[in-house]
């Protein structure tokens, strides 16, 4: 077990104001011990590294369902609303880059947004980006979500609700929970249905983005869009 810092003078700094050029000098597992040091009154970093030995790192500590969090760490209630709250404020603010400017502009802060968001989620999640004629983000929204290895979408209810909220363009997102982004031959067909169906309403596909720990897969620049 890997031993933590000594987090004491940290700790009690953290009654005042924050300096964050110290704060971004602790490694994750201090900055969590810290996070948890708020509602847990004594050895945050027992449960620390208990969280790192399950789980291996932050990202996968965030996104860890409740249930496993709490079988690992023994942490009660407050704490794993915390921990969730890191999850959420790190997707938002990734998000929030990524809105700032046309996606088709921003492309790395697209990339990243969706990495934080199902990069380490344990099933398959499939979301679309609705966009409006700027290339704007409207809306971010889960249409399917399934097991460590399918998740069902029908490419008509893809189209249905673009027109619904009057989005001009798509991007598909998905994720694959084993981590390796390679698209699959299922992967392929139903964005090429997706592509078809939105055709008809003159709603374009930018892409279909498949997410894994390993990285990001695009099945335009593979050549899968035709």
């Amino acid at each position: 077990m890997r031993p933590l810092p000594d987090l004491e003078p940290t700790i009690l700094a953290a009654a005042r104001p924050p300096d964050s050029g110290s704060l971004a000098k602790l490694d994750d597992r201090a900055l969590l011990a810290l996070l948890l040091s708020r509602t847990l009154r004594q050895a945050p970093g027992l449960a620390v590294n208990a969280l790192f030995d399950r789980f291996g790192d932050l990202a996968a500590i965030a996104s860890a369902d409740v249930p496993e969090l709490a079988r690992a760490s023994g942490l009660g209630p407050v704490a794993l609303t915390d921990l969730k709250l890191l999850r959420v404020l790190s997707e938002r603010l990734a998000r929030a880059e990524a809105s700032r400017r046309p996606v088709i502009t921003s492309w790395t802060a697209l990339v990243a947004y969706v990495r934080v968001a199902l990069a380490e989620e344990p099933r398959e999640q499939f979301r679309v980006l609705f966009l409006d004629k700027r290339n704007r983000l409207l809306r971010d929204e889960l249409v399917a979500h399934g097991t460590i290895d399918h998740a069902p979408v029908y490419p008509r209810e893809v189209v249905r609700r673009a027109l619904e909220v009057s989005a001009a363009a798509l991007i598909l997102v998905h994720n694959h929970p084993s981590g390796d982004p390679e698209p699959s031959r299922a992967d392929i067909e139903m964005t090429r249905k997706v592509v078809d169906a939105a055709k008809v309403f003159d709603i374009l596909v930018h892409d279909h983005l498949v997410v894994g720990r390993d990285g990001v897969a695009s099945l335009r620049t593979l050549g899968h869009f035709r």
